[in-house]
């Protein structure tokens, strides 16, 4: 009995080893099912203030009101709009310049310090004189989101470039390739793989960040609806808005793992 307990682990805990497609589709409908009895189990039995935390069906009837009555569609693609504004603003800075890092030494030596320093301060004590330069309007929270992910997506993509192999840049320049080709032929098309896993987890990031953006003087985007749920003590469009979040961060995390495969067919093996 104990051996047959053994092989069964040891055929559920491979090391590094690829799951099938169906084994995937249920534990990843297994532990959003748990969650959700647990959290009505928990209403449904009187563990909780159902003020504080209200059952799932409540949250969900509120969701489709919010969407259907009063017009939170548009707050979420004010917040859309932002968050894709903010990263796009930071990948334009941050790949160049993460790239450069990694492959020029002497880039890295001047701007490793400053980066390094900048990623260690919250982002959202920048706030008070973001509000003072820039006023009330969009400029502070793209600043915020911008802020939030720029320095992290520098440093990732500077060590991912850093990490290409040694052999394959020496390869090049014994072939004759000068920097701009070993740079932009051999370094770019090596590392860009990476570069795309990079910017698919720092987009979450700024996601986070999204709440934080839309409570500075806001009236629109889901932050924004949060905080006026706040003030009537409306748990259950709080919960809505956390949970659209969520969504809508899955469902662009979907779409760059989807654009990962499809540039990169060749390493799905691999991973």
């Amino acid at each position: 009995m104990s051996k047959v307990a053994t092989g069964r682990n040891s055929r559920f805990l491979k090391v590094r080893t690829p799951v099938s497609r169906r084994q995937i589709l249920i534990s990843a409908f297994a532990i959003w099912i748990a969650f959700f009895a647990v959290w009505i189990a928990a209403t449904a039995m009187g563990w909780v203030n159902p003020i504080l935390v209200p059952s799932p069906v409540d949250v969900f009837g509120t969701t489709v009101r919010l969407f259907t009555d009063q017009g939170f569609g548009a707050d979420v693609l004010i917040s859309i709009a932002r968050v894709l504004a903010a990263f796009a603003l930071a990948s334009l800075v941050a790949v160049p310049l993460g790239v450069a890092m990694g492959a020029f030494p002497a880039i890295d030596a001047i701007f490793s310090p400053f980066v390094s320093a900048w990623r260690y301060l919250p982002a959202p004590s920048f706030i008070p004189i973001l509000l003072m330069w820039f006023g009330t309007g969009e400029a502070p929270k793209l600043a915020l989101l911008f802020l939030g992910v720029i320095f992290f997506l520098i440093t990732l993509i500077a060590d991912h470039t850093k990490e290409i192999r040694k052999e394959l840049i020496e390869t090049a320049l014994t072939l004759g390739a000068n920097r701009r080709v070993t740079v932009f032929q051999v370094m770019l098309p090596a590392v860009l793989p990476n570069v795309i896993v990079a910017m698919r987890q720092m987009l979450a990031v700024v996601w986070t960040y999204l709440v934080i953006a839309e409570i500075v003087a806001s009236t629109t985007g889901i932050g924004a609806m949060m905080m006026r749920a706040r003030r009537f003590l409306h748990t259950d469009e709080i919960l809505a808005g956390i949970i659209v979040i969520g969504a809508l961060g899955l469902v662009f995390d979907m779409i760059f793992a989807a654009l990962h495969r499809r540039l990169f067919p060749y390493l799905q093996g691999t991973r």
